[in-house]
């Protein structure tokens, strides 16, 4: 099986993933359970540095206009939720595990504002 896919029905999450909650070689920590679905693209990736490092195109963010989009998976669960959704909460609605609040930081990276 490849490290990217996940055994369970959930989408696949490419780039160098850690593990079966989507952690990834640049975030580790027992909070960095999401794999964001980049807009360019249209595939899961647990960050932007991952998406940088894999992919053969720059990332673009989703437009303001497609909050209703889910593109956000949590790995604990495997519950995607629409951007709106994930931008609004602090921890997963489906399963409450917490997501890791520094992501807030640079949602920029992934979302139109």
């Amino acid at each position: 099986m490849n490290p990217g896919q996940l055994n369970d029905g959930r989408p696949n999450v490419l780039g160098p993933v850690v593990d079966g909650q989507t952690r990834c070689i640049h975030y580790q920590t027992p909070l960095d359970v999401i794999a964001i679905k980049f807009e360019c693209c249209r595939e899961f990736y647990p960050c932007h540095l991952c998406n940088a490092e894999a992919a053969d195109h720059d990332a673009a963010q989703w437009p303001v206009d497609s909050r209703n989009e889910p593109a956000v998976l949590c790995g604990v669960c495997g519950h995607l939720l629409a951007i709106a959704e994930y931008l609004g909460v602090d921890a997963c609605p489906r399963c409450a595990a917490a997501f890791n609040p520094g992501c807030k930081l640079h949602t920029e990276l992934y979302f139109q504002d």
